[in-house]
């Protein structure tokens, strides 16, 4: 049985860290939002089930529904392979994920400072500040973060943990694709410092699979709705 994947269906978002995966697995599923009528059906998910998600992304496999990003990842990874089988670098590698979810909130926030519920134009002032904090200290301190796990994996190997390709390369590779979108000339800076993140993401792009899955339809543009949005103001 395919999986169904709901979530937004005109922009990557949190979505797309479980669309990587799914696609690197090579794992049968449905977006179903981006189906007729999926938006409607995406809602009436949400209301009707017993242990309703907060908010999209979730995931449905069978009568089990995931919710949250890192937690359809563990699911997954642990289904395809993507994951350590062993109890400590599952959890290594959940303990990453988490900390890709407080780079994508951060990134989010940028532009966001105030409240979601306000308009970017409403909080430009304070958006100005936030991002200037962000990409003078928070980018390069995650990026150097990354850049301590690659080059202290015991297993002397180009991925985050293990000597296999994880979700968590997936993720950082897609937090990277974002961070460079919406902050260009910030992120390049940075990654003259990472350069083993830097080659991560260039080999995740490589990947049989993931190539095709970016140059294909699937993969929805970055653009001004999601959560890595590119302000040029912002950049700095």
């Amino acid at each position: 049985m395919a999986y169904e994947l709901y979530y937004w269906p005109t922009i990557q978002g949190r979505g797309e860290f479980v669309r990587l995966a799914l696609e690197e697995a090579g794992a049968d599923y449905t977006d179903v939002a981006r189906e007729s009528e999926g938006l409607a059906v995406m809602m009436r998910m949400m209301e009707r089930v017993d242990h309703p998600p907060f908010a999209p992304p979730f995931l449905k496999d069978g009568e089990t529904v995931i919710g949250q990003t890192a937690a359809i990842l563990l699911y997954l990874g642990a289904r395809h392979g993507l994951a350590p089988k062993d109890p400590a670098g599952g959890l290594w590698t959940h303990q990453i994920q988490l900390t890709l979810s407080d780079v994508v909130a951060e990134a989010h926030d940028t532009h966001h400072p105030v409240g979601i519920s306000l308009y970017y134009e409403d909080q430009k002032v304070e958006a100005l500040r936030r991002a200037q904090e962000f990409r003078d200290d928070r980018i390069p301190k995650f990026l150097n973060w990354f850049e301590t796990i690659l080059a202290r994996n015991p297993a002397g190997s180009a991925h985050l943990v293990g000597k296999s390709l994880t979700y968590v390369d997936l993720s950082l590779f897609q937090a990277v694709e974002g961070l460079s979108y919406a902050f260009p000339k910030a992120t390049k800076r940075a990654l003259k410092k990472a350069p083993r993140v830097a080659a991560l993401r260039i080999a995740v792009a490589e990947r049989s699979r993931i190539k095709s899955y970016l140059a294909s339809p699937r993969r929805i543009p970055f653009n001004e709705e999601g959560i890595f949005r590119r302000y040029p103001e912002l950049d700095g």
